[in-house]
């Protein structure tokens, strides 16, 4: 499903631990760190999405996380040119996400890598909250410190992180 501009409608998960971090997961077979992330299928709401692809991507169910908030609107990247399959109709340029911000309130036992058929990831940790935006692939990092700062009060009532200075 693309837009009339050429997004992929997607949500993204941040999920939060009680102590401000942030679980941060490794792609399978890559150096490469992102936040679970996935499309919104057709007659699929945001908010069923994040749950389809919570439980597919890291093993959670509604009942071990709790929803703190969600962007106020979408926010977009656009793909690097090599990415972007012109041969496919209709083009896809991009992705336009709603973040969700979650806390765990089961147990850490309860990630699962394996829950689907292809797993995405092959590995997770607790990270701070600004060092995504360190270590996500470049085109994602405007959106990911749009949606940290945004949804930073969610966690942390005084307004700052434990980083106060965002990347």
């Amino acid at each position: 499903m693309i837009d009339s501009d050429g997004y992929r409608p997607n949500v993204g998960i941040i999920l939060t631990n009680r102590d401000g971090k942030l679980l941060w997961a490794r792609r399978i077979r890559q150096d490469a760190w992102q936040f679970p992330q996935g499309g919104i299928r057709r007659r699929e709401t945001p908010e069923q999405a994040m749950y389809r692809e919570l439980a597919e991507e890291i093993g959670l169910e509604p009942q071990h996380v709790s929803v703190l908030g969600v962007t106020r609107g979408w926010l977009r990247y656009r793909l690097p040119e090599r990415f972007v399959r012109r041969h496919q109709k209709p083009v896809c340029i991009g992705q336009k996400q709603r973040w969700y911000m979650l806390r765990l309130i089961g147990e850490e036992r309860y990630v699962r890598l394996d829950r689907c058929e292809k797993p995405e990831f092959d590995n997770w940790r607790w990270v701070d909250y600004w060092q995504p935006v360190r270590e996500v692939v470049a085109f994602k990092r405007t959106v990911y410190k749009k949606a940290l700062n945004e949804l930073a009060p969610l966690i942390f009532a005084d307004g700052e992180t434990p980083d106060t200075a965002a990347p």
